[in-house]
């Protein structure tokens, strides 16, 4: 009986010893693995570099795209930064050839004195108006007998005139203006097309032409 308790007392110190043994082992080895990887994680210096140099020059090239943009805003802000005023401005000359048509067509003053002196001055302040703007790079828009432009003029109405190519400008609406290189504002015109007759007269012939 003695010995074969003591055997079993000898297997279980056998077996605990030999389950530690076990478990080190395991954690050496997983000790092992997480070192590896470490060291494979870890970048070499001349890796840390080039990323650093990478991050600089993209922070470089932000920082310049950035400047670029400010100086284009203040470069616009100091050569378009009275658009808005000289838009507005713009309307002196509307009410002055307001007036003049308005005196124009008043039957009390037609023909007489009076009427001339008033239109030579009103003619004389337009013209000075037109100078200071020209001077300022605000210049008006030729209109008259132009072919419609969509990006100067906006056409108000159609008139028939078969002396005219169709879509020339015979009317003047509006003037239009512009500062340096942008459109302030566009001419309102009357352009040209051709009468009813002659237009049936076109589509006719076009019918003749592709029956023959």
């Amino acid at each position: 009986m003695e010995k074969e308790e003591n055997q079993k007392t000898e297997n279980n110190s056998e077996n605990e010893f030999g389950n530690g043994s076990e478990t080190v082992s395991s954690e050496s080895q997983s000790k092992i693995k997480e070192e590896s990887t470490t060291k494979e994680t870890e970048k070499s210096p001349e890796e840390k570099i080039s990323e650093l140099e990478d991050k600089l020059a993209r922070t470089f090239a932000e920082m310049e795209n950035q400047r670029r943009r400010f100086e284009k805003e203040k470069d616009d802000a100091f050569e378009y930064g009275g658009f808005t005023f000289a838009r507005e401005a713009l309307n002196l000359i509307d009410n002055l050839e307001r007036s003049k048509q308005i005196l124009q067509n008043d039957e009390t003053l037609k023909n007489s004195e009076a009427l001339n002196k008033i239109l030579e001055h009103l003619d004389i302040i337009n013209k000075d108006l037109i100078s200071i703007f020209s001077k300022n790079n605000i210049k008006p828009i030729e209109s008259l007998n132009k072919k419609l432009d969509p990006n100067l003029h906006q056409a108000m109405m159609e008139i028939e005139d078969d002396q005219k190519e169709p879509g020339t400008i015979i009317q003047e609406i509006q003037k239009g203006f512009t500062i340096k290189d942008r459109l302030l504002r566009p001419s309102l015109v009357g352009v040209s097309k051709k009468t009813s007759n002659n237009v049936e007269k076109d589509e006719k012939n076009k019918e003749n032409l592709e029956k023959k």
